[in-house]
């Protein structure tokens, strides 16, 4: 792979400025006999360098998209893109007809299902091939880790195939629990899960009362990184200092600095530097817009543009000062996606190389992310739920509006006794 592509592979990934035998059967499998695929995970799959370039390229046209949608919101923003982009990419694979068109167009997916998922498996595993770069005595080496589960109605009927992809491809196998009969048993599962993966950074991804007896399925993606600075910052260095606010305020934070060789550039409108971590594989890549140019310089965040700018970076000596902060961002994405296109995945989707029906469409789809940066390097987490809903017995809903006369009663359920029994005609008399 070439250095470029490389480049945008890990920059797709972590892009932490703005993760046999019943193969070919076509019946469908009760659940309560088959709790994952029997075919076990691809570990030696040989991509062209083509297709993996397409998918990485996809992949970081979706993140910048999304942070596009995103930006628009006040305050902090912090998401991981390839945490999303495989979460969706599980649900893709049982998306059919316009529900398929729309997600592959939304998400920038530039090949067939037949390679995207071999593709994504082949990124999975050589992002997670960073963790055994050797260092040199005494350098922490790289955290790493990417998991994905998929967690479906016990009694439900899915699909052989759909569950063989998830398990080739990402690994995943299925996990019953009874959204019918304790939903909140299944989240709080779901949310363990989720917390274990990304060493307890990421709680309560799935907040209460999103899981419910509609729920058919969800599947969860869970990225943990960290790493060292190649060069740390010396701690004694750091200063409380300004940090200068875009409506002209400024407030006081804890401000690292350093004077070391970087990757840097000098652009229109702005100042770019690439800081590595341990290793040298993986980096974060810092850009400063002019003062007075933020909005501008966030409307030129487009691949070309980006692609362009990694290329131009060249090591310069720089004298850095940059805040320490921490951050823990949350959001349900639903309306975002739909915003950009994606709202046959919502309403009257085709989920049918799911389950063979179209009785499946998107509920939720929920994002929480965590990073925190200091002199020694950069903590990250982040996870994604895509929660699959039935549709075909969905019930409308009744509206009651108790605003007249009415008779009541207290009653034991079991032997229907009725143990008191009264009527309100003027809920005001007491």
């Amino acid at each position: 792979m070439t250095t470029t592509s490389l480049r945008k592979a890990i920059l797709a990934g972590l892009l932490l400025s703005m993760a046999g035998g019943l193969l070919g059967c076509s019946a469908a499998v009760p659940q309560e006999d088959v709790a994952i695929s029997e075919i076990p995970r691809d570990e030696s799959l040989q991509i062209p360098e083509d297709e993996l370039e397409r998918l990485t390229q996809g992949n970081l046209a979706f993140a910048l998209d999304l942070f596009q949608q995103l930006q628009a919101e006040e305050g902090n923003l912090f998401f991981s893109p390839y945490s999303i982009s495989l979460a969706l990419a599980m649900t893709y694979a049982g998306a059919r007809g316009e529900t398929e068109a729309q997600m592959a167009d939304v998400l920038h997916f530039l090949l067939p299902q037949e390679k995207l998922h071999p593709a994504f498996n082949a990124l999975d595993q050589l992002l997670a091939s960073r963790a055994d770069t050797e260092l040199p005595e005494g350098g922490e080496p790289l955290r790493l880790n990417i998991a994905n589960s998929i967690w479906g109605q016990r009694g439900y009927t899915f699909l052989q195939p759909f569950l063989d992809i998830l398990a080739q491809h990402y690994g995943a196998g299925m996990r019953l629990v009874d959204y019918a009969a304790d939903a909140e048993q299944a989240r709080q599962d779901i949310n363990a899960w989720v917390s274990d993966e990304t060493e307890g950074k990421i709680e309560d991804l799935i907040p209460p009362g999103t899981l419910n007896s509609l729920t058919r399925l969800v599947l969860a993606n869970a990225i943990y990184f960290n790493a060292s600075w190649l060069h740390p910052f010396e701690e004694q260095a750091t200063r409380e200092g300004p940090f200068f606010l875009l409506d002209g305020r400024d407030v006081t934070v804890p401000l690292m600095y350093q004077s070391e060789m970087y990757p840097y550039l000098e652009g229109e409108g702005f100042q770019a530097v690439e800081l590595p971590y341990a290793g040298g594989e993986t980096s974060m890549v810092i850009f400063l817009p002019e003062e007075g140019g933020f909005e501008a310089f966030e409307e030129q965040l487009t691949s070309d543009n980006l692609a362009g700018w990694m290329d131009a970076l060249a090591a310069r000596n720089i004298m850095l000062t940059m805040p320490r902060f921490e951050y823990t961002a949350e959001m349900n994405l639903s309306q975002t996606l739909i915003a950009m296109g994606m709202e046959r995945a919502f309403v009257d989707a085709d989920f049918s190389g799911m389950d063979g029906t179209l009785d499946l469409a998107i509920s939720d789809v929920l994002h929480k992310a965590f990073v925190s940066v200091d002199e020694e390097g950069t903590e990250a987490a982040a996870a994604t739920a895509v929660v699959m809903r039935a549709t075909a017995m969905q019930d409308p809903g009744v509206e009651l509006v108790i605003n007249r006369p009415f008779i009541y009663l207290i009653r034991d359920r079991e032997t229907g006794t009725v143990l008191f029994m009264g009527r309100v005609l003027n809920p005001a008399d007491s």
